[in-house]
């Protein structure tokens, strides 16, 4: 009888959110050019790349393309010698007109309602929906974990994003993903195997050393 192939080691992907900026949590920044980490971003930065530091490995790093992301991921691929490959798929969601905007306006907004409790009927106007987001991080997962076969992966992106994944691994409706906390520079673990992920971690602010599937 023909021997049965072997079964494709898992992938480790540890997402990370972006270092604070001037305007975390008071605006949303969306995909605007030209915000940068606060100093308080960049330290967060430096103690997140310490922390991957302790891993046995990392074999790449992946950024979103806005400079928040790539600030992020600069100390980390300093210390592993490695670079950063930027990769579209980890974008923040379009929020079209909302763009900029203050928090503080937005959650005056009737829809904003919508936007916590149903996220899933949602679009934001002149932009993405919660649910176009929601398939392009999961095809962006499919296709990193597909490249990088028993290896463990860095991807930082945004808290949107990061949640969506999450939500996705757990089998959870898009609907509860805002119940999902992503700090700045927290590090969120999930082990994608052919049994299915299993989410190591998530919102991580301590050592990682001891990262590892029960």
């Amino acid at each position: 009888m023909p021997s049965r192939p072997k079964p494709t080691p898992p992938t480790l992907i540890l997402f990370v959110r972006h270092g604070q900026t001037p305007t975390t949590g008071q605006v949303l920044p969306g995909r605007a050019p030209g915000l940068h980490l606060a100093e308080k971003g960049q330290e967060q930065a430096k103690a997140v790349a310490e922390r991957i530091r302790v891993l046995k490995k990392v074999d790449a790093i992946y950024s979103s393309p806005l400079e928040r992301a790539r600030e992020t991921a600069a100390p980390i691929a300093a210390a592993r010698k490695l670079k950063v490959t930027v990769d579209k798929g980890l974008l923040e969601c379009d929020f079209g007109e909302w763009t900029g905007a203050a928090l503080k306006d937005l959650a005056k907004k009737p829809e904003w309602g919508t936007v916590q409790r149903y996220p899933s009927g949602f679009r934001f106007p002149g932009g993405e929906s919660f649910v176009e987001m929601s398939a392009r991080i999961c095809n962006t997962v499919v296709k990193l974990k597909d490249r990088h076969p028993g290896g463990v992966i860095v991807a930082v992106s945004h808290a949107d994003p990061i949640k969506a994944a999450v939500a996705d691994a757990l089998g959870t409706h898009l609907d509860l993903f805002q119940r999902i906390v992503v700090s700045t520079c927290s590090v969120t673990a999930i082990l994608y195997g052919g049994g299915g992920p299993a989410v190591l971690t998530v919102n991580h602010t301590g050592d990682l050393g001891s990262l590892v599937s029960s």
